[in-house]
Formats: structure tokens, C-alpha cells, sequence
């Protein structure tokens, strides 16, 4: 098969763009043909070698894929040649403590689709038949690939960490990406408020017509002062985080009595300090969480089919120019998800 897959660390100008190994289906597992797979942050940090793939290198990257099933292993049932289906991108074992207790995103051999095995950047992929969800054909193959990892993510940080709730305040940072675009949609969709923040002010205008209530240029304003502005010196209930260091530290500092800050990444830096005096006397949640369950992803995709939520698709680059797909998002010029297709 072709795929878009890297060699060595560094930047967009080492992915390469050739034949690659076939995936077999093996027991339990199905080989599907990918339509559409997103780029994520978590793409830029393997590239890079902040997060060196487990399985050494050659790696291809790609955690958001949908596609046609084009082969299953033995044992699988229920999934058919041709169907179109979306990849929950998460791997548990399934026995160890964490998987018993049914939170089987911190089990202790976790990984993802496209970060700990080869992912979506190709014509096939192979993934569990237990990670395979039928696609609705109300939904396609470019929007469904918006969702797995992306939205699925800013659902559970919400919903089943924050607990969204009308009429609270909620600051997302950076509208522009696929975490973010979703997440403002989702906390409206909670009857809740909505600021959040853009690196430009070409994205101004988008954040808006994510219905955000009110949006800060970072670059150019303070969103701690802004959020406070904007909030009557309150601050705001919840803080939807992912970029890490000052952005992190400050985010605290922008969050209301008895708020709660959910930590999902950290695409600037691994490390961000904490002033404990906020957290104690204001008596703050500091929450982290990644991913979230099969079954929210159901939810989420119901949310899609009824038009509640909208996957926000930037562009859609063929899967030969991967490279300049990544250069894209490496260069912050992204409103929404980028996509490569076979």
C-alpha cells in the first residue's frame, strides 16, 4: 500500500510518502480501508520526537480514521466487507485494575490508534474489531474523521469531568483547533457561556460562528483580564485546557470560586506551574483526562446524525501531500480539523 510515514524525527519535510507494509487482519482484528483520517497535535509531538512512537520507527502517524472494512480476522462477526465504519482509537487490555473499574483510558498498557501502532496516514489500516463503530451514512467519511479523538475528547472533558451545566461560564482555549472547535460547540449545546481565545484575528470571525459569546487574540490581549471583563470579575466555571505551561498557570487564575480546570494535552509544553493558594482557597477541581468511552462516541455520533454538533473540516489535503497537510497545522493556520484522504 501507499502511505504518508516518517523515518526520522524532525519537521514536515521528513514525512515521505511511499510503499509500506500491508496490515494483515489477524484474530480479532479488521483491516479497513481508509477514506479519511485527521491530523491531531498528537501527530506534530511523534513527528517531532517529544512522544517517540513505542514501536520505533518507521511510524505513520493517524489517529481519526473512517473508512470501508476490507478484511476481517478470525473469530469477527457482525462487521462486513464494504461497510463504512469510524475507529474508536483507543486500546485497553481489558484486565488489568483500571480496566475492571471501567475506566479503561488509564489502563496501564493503553495506547492509541496512530501513536503506539501504525495509524490512518495510509491506504489500510488494521485496528480490534471491538474499536470498529458502523458510520452513518447521514455522516461523511471527511466529518466522521473529525470526531474520534477530537471531539470525543472535548465531550468527555465536559460532560463526564466538568459536568457542563446552563448558564456556566466557559473559557476553551484556541478555537481554531479540532479540541477547541468542538468544545464550544459542546458547551453551548450544554446551554452554557462561551469565551475563548484565537491566535489571530483572521480566526476571530470563526470563533464566533461557533457561537462563542466572546473571543480574546491572545497574542495581542491578556484572556485573564479579558475573561474577568467579560465575566464581571467573577471568572468562569470551567476551563477547557491543552496547551500547558503559562497557559496553564493562567487558565487558574481565570477560573471562579469552586471552578474546575480539565487538563486534555499539552501541545506547547509538558509542564506548567500551579499556585496552590488559588487552588486551596477558592477551592478549585484540577481534573486531567484524555480520550473517553466507545459508548460516548455513540452519543457523540447521534449528536452528528441529529445536526446538534457540526465537525468543523479546514482542509482536505490528498494523502501525497501529507507533508504540506502538516506544515499547515505546524504553521497554526488550521480553522478546524485537517484531513489527509487516500
Amino acid at each position: 500500500m501507499k502511505a504518508a510515514f516518517f523515518k526520522e524525527h524532525g519537521g514536515a519535510e521528513k514525512i515521505l510518502y511511499d510503499d509500506y507494509r500491508d496490515p494483515v487482519a489477524e484474530a480479532g482484528e479488521v483491516v479497513v480501508r481508509v477514506r479519511a483520517c485527521a491530523l491531531n497535535q498528537v501527530d506534530m509531538l511523534l513527528l517531532d520526537g517529544r512522544f517517540p512512537p513505542p514501536e520505533g520507527l518507521p511510524h505513520v502517524n493517524g489517529c481519526e480514521v473512517t473508512g470501508t472494512v476490507e478484511a476481517v480476522g478470525a473469530g469477527v462477526k457482525g462487521l462486513a466487507t464494504g461497510q463504512r465504519v469510524i475507529i474508536f482509537p483507543g486500546f485497553a487490555c481489558g484486565s488489568c485494575e483500571y480496566c475492571l473499574r471501567g475506566t479503561r483510558t488509564v489502563c496501564v498498557r493503553y495506547g492509541y490508534l496512530g501513536a503506539h501502532k501504525d495509524g490512518g496516514y495510509a491506504e489500510l489500516v488494521k485496528a480490534p474489531a471491538a474499536n470498529i463503530l458502523p458510520l452513518p451514512e447521514a455522516i461523511s467519511f471527511e466529518a466522521g474523521a473529525a470526531v474520534p479523538l477530537a471531539m470525543l475528547t472535548s465531550w468527555h472533558a465536559l460532560i463526564a469531568q466538568a459536568g457542563c451545566r446552563p448558564g456556566q461560564r466557559v473559557l476553551v482555549h484556541a478555537a481554531g483547533s479540532g479540541v477547541g472547535s468542538a468544545a464550544i460547540q459542546i458547551a453551548r449545546l450544554c446551554g452554557a457561556r462561551v469565551i475563548t481565545t484565537v491566535g489571530s484575528d483572521d480566526k476571530i470571525d470563526f470563533a464566533r460562528s461557533l457561537s462563542a459569546e466572546h473571543v480574546v487574540n491572545y497574542r495581542t490581549q491578556d484572556f485573564v483580564e479579558e475573561t474577568k471583563r467579560w465575566s464581571g470579575k467573577r471568572g468562569v466555571d470551567v476551563v477547557i485546557e491543552h496547551i500547558g505551561g503559562e497557559t496553564f498557570e493562567r487558565s487558574v487564575y481565570a477560573l471562579a470560586r469552586l471552578g474546575t480546570l480539565v487538563s486534555i494535552g499539552s501541545h506547547d509544553t509538558h509542564w506548567g506551574r500551579l499556585d496552590l493558594r488559588h487552588v486551596y482557597s477558592k477551592n478549585l477541581r484540577i481534573l486531567g483526562t484524555n480520550l473517553g468511552s466507545i459508548t460516548e462516541l455513540e452519543t457523540v455520533l447521534e449528536h452528528l446524525g441529529d445536526g446538534r454538533l457540526r465537525p468543523v473540516v479546514d482542509r482536505v489535503f490528498p494523502l501525497k501531500d501529507a507533508r504540506a497537510a502538516v506544515q499547515h497545522v505546524l504553521d497554526r493556520k488550521n480553522r478546524g480539523k485537517v484531513l489527509v484522504v487516500p
